[in-house]
């Protein structure tokens, strides 16, 4: 039996087209035949795939698919295209289906040989720059300097690879076009010369500095604004700060990835703060006004009598700022009733009569006086 398209692809069924072409895009570059010469399961895997994607990426042949299946598939009519013209590998059907996913991606495996890619200028690696903040800068939000390392343009060679003095020369293999063409089944495919990386050019003399990459590490000095109610793991894009491309081109962005220090007082859960009140046993009995720390100092909290170990207290809006938007999480304070391991005489006898007041035996093994005293 047939594999469903949603399997194949590895998404669910009520994927958007986006999501659809990227899953077809990332099997077809790990299958292709160029990455897997000779390699039957690979290929075996591309035709599915190419398969599945001729059905879902198109809205009539998906909607037919989504309501009877594989045996939707067989009521197309001539020329519709259908799935059946998946006979031999490399065989799309109806290429002009599948050519614009080709556009996207063909050049990543063979250097270039798409259409689209050809039109589009170089473009920089991104980089990833962690960052440690304490919580309170992560509430109030800051500005942070940071030294970031990137690559640029060699300025000894200007980022021709070649020493000063030298030129580059007209690759022998590809005779400057930077690709090579092979055929594959029907098709007519262009890959990535293999001895000058497409450049088209080859270095015999390469720069002392750069050793003919035409980049040179350097540092840059950056002001990072942190906004207020970031979180573990956001990530802070600052555009043009990653590395530069050597031949010119757009520089690639930077990504700042926050995380957090441990902090003494609170504990974070999205936007609320945990802390604890450390209360004796006087003050939970009677209650009282108490002063707790708060993300911006401290704030006075009243509890009230009889207060319980263990219970939590909310006060509204004094926790972590919504990222992005409005108004504040809660902070969410946990009434910690500490119970004395040593007493005096003096302490020993009040709670005597405390516990005689209250109806408790002393000869009774499981009150206060067992736990307390010993016996």
């Amino acid at each position: 039996m047939k594999k469903d398209f949603y399997e194949v692809l590895g998404v669910q069924k009520g994927a958007s087209a986006d999501e659809i072409k990227a899953a077809y895009r990332k099997i077809a570059l790990k299958n292709h035949p160029d990455k897997n010469p000779g390699n039957k399961e690979a290929e075996d895997k591309l035709k599915e795939a190419n398969e599945a994607y001729e059905v879902l990426s198109d809205p009539k042949k998906k909607q037919m698919y989504d309501q009877f299946g594989h045996a939707g598939m067989g009521a197309a009519p001539p020329g519709a295209g259908g799935y059946g013209g998946f006979e031999g590998f490399g065989d799309f059907g109806d290429f002009s289906s599948v050519g614009d996913i080709f556009g996207d991606f063909i050049g990543d495996i063979f250097g270039g040989g798409g259409r689209r890619r050809s039109s589009r200028s170089a473009r920089g690696a991104d980089l990833r720059y962690d960052l440690e903040l304490t919580l309170e800068q992560a509430a109030k939000g800051a500005e942070i300097p940071i030294d970031a390392s990137r690559h640029e343009i060699c300025s000894e060679c200007n980022g021709s690879g070649a020493k000063p003095g030298t030129s580059t020369k007209v690759c022998p293999k590809c005779k400057g076009q930077g690709q090579v063409r092979f055929n594959q089944g029907f098709f007519s495919f262009a890959q990535t010369c293999p001895q000058c990386g497409g450049q088209g050019k080859v270095i015999s003399s390469p720069c002392t500095v750069c050793r003919g990459t035409g980049q040179k590490k350097s540092s840059q000095s950056i002001k990072v604004r942190i906004p207020a109610g970031v979180d573990e793991g956001t990530s802070l894009r600052v555009a043009g700060a990653g590395d530069v491309p050597p031949k010119g081109g757009t520089p690639g962005d930077l990504y700042v990835v926050i995380s957090l220090k441990e902090h003494p007082h609170f504990k974070r859960e999205r936007d609320n703060l945990h802390t604890e009140l450390k209360l004796n046993f006087p003050e939970a009995v009677f209650g009282g006004d108490f002063e707790v720390p708060a993300i911006d100092g401290k704030i006075k909290l009243k509890i009230p009598a009889g207060t319980q170990p263990g219970t939590v207290f909310r006060v509204r809006n004094e926790g972590f700022p919504h990222l992005g938007k409005r108004g504040k999480g809660d902070l969410l304070v946990k009434a910690n009733v500490e119970v004395p391991k040593v007493l005096n005489e003096e302490q020993k006898a009040a709670l005597r009569d405390f516990a005689r007041a209250s109806g408790i035996k002393e000869n009774d093994s499981s009150n206060i006086f067992k736990k307390m005293f010993g016996g």
